[in-house]
């Protein structure tokens, strides 16, 4: 029994996991984004983005609230928690397999013989099982779990972060259809203006029909436009409605003036996104899971041992005569080994190594894509910018032109027609400024959303790994942002 003994705590001492350690790929990723370079400069973070409410850097109350609500009350964020909350059960299930099982197991009955009196056998026995991770499946299977439910951590995040940057986008869209519908609305007066000039003229004979109808081409079209207003701004009312968890019949946001503030966004390094993009994480998290699955495959081919032990008694009694029961244990070991399989274990190593490989081809896929998107945010704020100077020193030529021939149409020296069509001109310029700031609002939404918004892989990881699962508070405490 000694022996015994010491041979499984020398199998202890050499137990080793089977199949290869897991180590993160190394990524080609440039020393500073190419959009870094001339007329961008990176700012020091707000401290919005330190601590993930990313939106209050755009100095909006009301958005403030709606974003609140996301994480409430969205059912789509409801549903990846819940799948959080599954991968992270599983893990637990899956650490449990380090410990041994035991049950009891009795019964009583009556039974009729030939004896003069029934007779009540009984018994009692307790018992317990144990499979020692000698090969280090279970630490594969643990660890395989473990990263998926950091994963679905990560997906969770991710989710967040796409429902958040939505509304916001959706936000600015509805205040600059608010602001459009005002410049429509002036457009219309002033094209009724023209219209009543253009008839005039026409039944006095100094305009013609051409002229007219142009007149009121403009006009209708403008109102056509001005209805329009309302339908994008219903529907993007719908929407935020659904974003924020609330039947659309009961929710209404009021029109307010419109924000056209765009926070200076801190891009950082590029290597730095490797720890800030949830979806990063994902993937490289289901890399990690992957290779797990290649040392489960592999100790396989490795004999399963378990140990058992139970104790009890068995006995019969007779009616009101106690007699002692007949006690009893035992101790023992099994095993058992695949002598044939016609290679299936082969088949399922030569599976888990394509999947891995999958795996870290999707990942630097992710990576890459990240990197995209990062540099399409920072050309377009970057070019939007540039158009938004551009136009805007328009419009201001164009409200020079308005107020001279409003100065000269009140000083009698010009015409009506002139002040309404320099009028039209200034106004179709404040929409085409409008339009583009609403761009550029959009696009520094899409920034933050590339670079990761206010989540840190760093501290979630850490979570995971000091425990065999997380808590949902403390998930989301440690949600801060590293944008710097």
């Amino acid at each position: 029994m000694k022996r015994a003994f010491l041979i499984i705590a020398l199998l202890f001492l050499t137990a080793c996991a089977a199949g290869p350690d897991y180590h993160r790929p190394k990524v080609t990723t440039p020393a500073i984004y190419k959009e870094a370079y001339g007329a961008w400069h990176q700012a020091s973070p707000r401290d919005a983005f330190h601590h993930g409410a990313w939106w209050e850097a755009y100095n909006d109350p009301v958005l403030n609230r709606l974003e609140k609500q996301v994480d409430v009350s969205n059912q789509t964020l409801k549903a990846a928690e819940a799948a959080y909350r599954q991968a992270s059960a599983v893990e637990a299930e899956t650490r449990s397999a380090f410990f041994p099982m035991a049950g009891v197991a009795g019964s009583i009955g009556k039974m009729h013989g030939t004896m003069p009196r029934p007779m009540l056998p009984e018994s009692l026995a307790v018992g317990g099982s144990w499979e020692p991770d000698l090969w280090g499946r279970i630490r594969r299977e643990t660890e395989g779990s473990t990263a998926r439910a950091q994963a679905s951590a990560a997906d969770l995040a991710a989710a967040r972060l796409s429902l958040q940057a939505a509304l916001a986008t959706d936000y600015f869209d509805l205040r600059a259809q608010d602001e459009l519908k005002r410049l429509l609305k002036r457009i219309v007066e002033t094209d009724k203006k023209s219209l009543q000039i253009g008839r005039y003229q026409y039944e006095t004979g100094t305009g013609s029909t051409d002229d007219l109808l142009m007149a009121e081409t403009r006009l209708e079209n403008a109102r056509a436009k001005a209805v329009k207003t309302d339908v994008w701004r219903a529907r993007l009312v719908h929407a935020i409605a659904v974003l924020v968890g609330e039947p659309p019949a009961d929710f209404s946001l009021p029109p307010q003036p419109y924000n056209y503030h765009v926070p200076d966004i801190p891009a950082g390094l590029p290597s730095g996104l490797l720890e800030r993009r949830p979806d990063i994480a994902a993937a490289e998290r289901m890399m990690a899971a992957a290779n797990a699955k290649i040392g489960v495959a592999t100790a396989a081919w490795f004999p399963d041992i378990t140990l058992s032990a139970s104790a009890g008694y068995t006995g019969m009694t007779l009616e009101k005569v106690l007699q002692a029961p007949m006690g009893f244990w035992a101790v023992g070991a099994s095993f058992a080994e695949t002598l044939f399989d016609a290679g299936r274990r082969s088949d399922h190593i030569t599976a888990a190594k394509a999947g891995f490989d999958r795996s870290a081809a999707m990942y630097r896929q992710t990576v890459l894509t990240a990197f995209q998107q990062v540099e399409d945010g920072l050309s377009s704020l970057r070019i939007l910018g540039q158009s938004c100077d551009e136009q805007n020193a328009a419009t201001r030529h164009a409200l020079r032109i308005e107020q001279l021939a409003q100065q000269q149409y009140e000083s009698g020296t010009g015409n009506y027609g002139k002040f309404l069509t320099a009028r039209t001109v200034w106004l179709k310029n404040r929409v085409a400024l409008l339009k583009l700031r609403q761009s550029r609002l959009d696009a520094s939404v899409g920034l933050i959303r590339a670079l990761g918004g206010g989540w840190d892989v760093l501290q979630t990881t850490s979570d995971m790994d000091s425990a065999s699962g997380i808590g949902m508070k403390k998930h989301n405490a440690k949600q801060s942002s590293t944008i710097n």
